[in-house]
């Protein structure tokens, strides 16, 4: 908590400059209070057409639009959805916000992903549950907050929808997933996550929410975990894939 304060009583006390390229901000030139114009204006989006799996971008037709990485392997959440593409700008603001205590960042971070939801008409009124991807809790000591959390709130608050924070949760730490090749991923996170409360899950529709989708196993564990426990369909939104 010590270190998130004075994270912030620094950014107050000196001159703002721009997250991703350093230069200093004014007024004119910034897309909001820690990121200017011209990075925030080179963040990739993600454009359609979708696979209808991990939510990527189908850059060529492919067999009942889903990719060759998804026809390899099988995926327990239904679909996932990410407004941008995981490099450049947007992958430097997801590793401040996630890595260097700036959590406050979860504002902007997230009007990316409601602006995807209402461009691309996510099915909203169908879900029940928001829930963000948990973290053991020995991480969430480590880096003091769930970074998918605070997505997941504003979300609620933008389009009026429960959140479910303790109904599923991390039995075990498992390795940092960046450092782990594509079938390791899978097998780091193989039955990691409980339901502790499946009357509250039973028959609900639920989206999953985290910062990046990469393999997709974190989530399709997650989403495994929530069907086990009698969950309906399970959507998957991230920031970024």
């Amino acid at each position: 908590m010590l270190r998130r304060f004075l994270g912030v009583l620094t950014d107050i006390m000196y001159p703002k400059t721009c997250l991703v390229c350093k230069k200093q901000l004014d007024r004119q030139e910034r897309a909001d209070n820690f990121v200017c114009i011209e990075c925030w204006g080179k963040i990739k989006k993600n454009p359609p057409p979708f696979c209808f799996s991990c939510g990527r971008h189908l850059k060529k037709p492919v067999t009942h639009n889903v990719c060759a990485a998804c026809r390899r392997k099988q995926l327990h959440f239904d679909r996932a959805f990410s407004p941008c593409i995981y490099e450049g700008t947007i992958k430097e603001l997801i590793h401040a916000f996630k890595y260097q205590g700036k959590d406050y960042l979860g504002h902007i971070l997230t009007g990316l992903m409601t602006e995807f939801i209402e461009e691309y008409n996510l099915p909203m009124d169908m879900l029940d549950l928001i829930m963000p991807v948990p973290l053991h809790k020995a991480r969430l000591r480590e880096r003091e907050f769930n970074q998918a959390q605070i997505l997941s709130e504003h979300i609620c608050r933008k389009f009026n929808k429960q959140i479910s924070t303790d109904a599923l949760s991390r039995l075990r730490p498992t390795k940092t997933q960046t450092e782990l090749e594509t079938g390791e991923r899978f097998l780091n996170v193989m039955d990691s996550f409980t339901v502790n409360k499946k009357e509250g899950i039973k028959g609900k529709n639920i989206l999953l929410v985290d910062d990046v989708l990469t393999t997709g196993a974190t989530c399709s564990e997650a989403a495994r975990s929530l069907k086990d426990a009698g969950a309906g369909i399970v959507f998957v939104l991230t920031l970024a894939n």
